[in-house]
């Protein structure tokens, strides 16, 4: 029997608790959730002008204690839970206030923690008091629903966000602002509108196209906005009514380009291609048996390549991973990225350049 499918791209109203039980199980490939935080707000805030901060104090972030908080936080954590497939993933987002509650109880409820993501806001909101260190940043928490939950993660595509290099878990993102703050009536639409800049990371780093997108505290529709633009499926869940008519004329408003795979699809290429052994370089003759190899071009660390495709290193044998790892003192080695062969003009040429040609073959058949 086909699992059902949850309504997708609608924003359902109602309690996030009661909304999620109604959904079906496992049918949610992403869940991104922003939370009340629990600020704890007792007095005005003001600025050294007087003039008043506008500050979260909505009643959506009020609780009687750290009990209650605690209650509703493991509720709509274990609806979410239940409508999370086996290989998805949740990222939540908080603040000192609720984070480390949050942490203990996603891991009480057998999440798996994957990383902590720090966003580091660029434009903060000054400690007009200065009795406090400004609190310039918020933490991400991404997991996976089980320990060895084969999730979604473009690794190769985030670099493009870092220089080139591989992303880092701190990210800094001004805050909303600008065109980008939606108001009505010349006032914030929602107080903790999040910027659409960390929705993308968040979503392009964790889901391919078509996938399902939940955020179960909908707000101002950021998720569903930048869910749109990358074509993803998206599912809302929010309770007031007015937040939900800002989230849908906003949503409406976002023509997506045309979608196609050569254009959405950022997955690693590499990584999807068909698996190539070191005994097929053998059967296409671009290795010999016996071809010396060098590990990083080093002419002192050397292996042989034996027929049946394992590398003999100082009289021990081991695939081109194994005897890689033991030349790293024991840490993780791809052998394809650092096993090179001499070319018949005595240069140094990676094994990984032969696997890519013996794949080229593989697709032309």
């Amino acid at each position: 029997m086909a699992t059902p499918k949850p309504p997708i791209n609608t924003v359902l109203q109602g309690n996030c608790v009661d909304v999620l039980n109604e959904l079906p199980e496992n049918s949610v490939d992403l869940i991104f959730a922003d939370p009340p935080y629990n600020l704890q707000l007792r007095n005005d805030l003001y600025r050294p002008n007087m003039s008043r901060v506008s500050a979260v104090d909505d009643a959506w972030d009020q609780f009687d204690s750290f009990a209650a908080y605690d209650d509703f936080s493991r509720q709509w954590l274990t609806a979410a839970r239940r409508v999370l497939k086996p290989n998805g993933t949740i990222w939540v987002i908080g603040s000192y206030h609720n984070i480390y509650r949050l942490g203990k109880l996603l891991q009480d409820l057998n999440f798996w923690i994957l990383n902590d993501v720090v966003w580091v806001k660029s434009n903060p909101m000054p400690n007009f008091r200065g009795v406090r260190f400004t609190n310039a940043h918020e933490t991400l928490l991404w997991c996976s629903k089980q320990q060895k939950a084969k999730y979604t993660f473009h690794h190769h595509a985030m670099k493009a966000f870092n220089d080139g290099k591989q992303m880092r878990s701190d990210w800094t993102i001004p805050i909303c602002s600008g065109k980008e703050r939606i108001k009505v009536d010349g006032k914030k639409a929602h107080s903790t509108q999040k910027p659409e800049a960390l929705l993308y990371r968040v979503l392009l780093s964790s889901t391919n196209p078509g996938d399902v997108v939940l955020d179960p505290f909908f707000g101002s529709g950021t998720t569903g906005a930048v869910a749109k633009k990358l074509h993803r499926n998206w599912i809302g869940i929010e309770r007031e009514a007015f937040y939900i008519d800002v989230a849908k004329t906003r949503i409406d408003a976002v023509t997506p380009a045309e979608y196609t795979k050569a254009t959405f699809d950022v997955s690693d290429k590499k990584r999807n291609a068909p698996r190539v052994s070191v005994t097929k370089l053998l059967e296409h003759g671009l290795l010999l048996p016996g071809q010396t190899l060098y590990f990083r071009e080093r002419e002192e660390q050397i292996a042989h390549v034996k027929p049946d495709g394992k590398l003999l290193m100082l009289g021990q044998e081991g695939s081109i991973h194994q005897t890689g790892k033991r030349l790293m003192n024991g840490a993780p080695c791809n052998g394809w990225d650092h096993w090179y062969f001499r070319d018949t003009a005595g240069q140094f040429k990676s094994i990984d350049a032969l696997r890519e040609k013996v794949r080229a073959g593989m697709q032309s058949l």
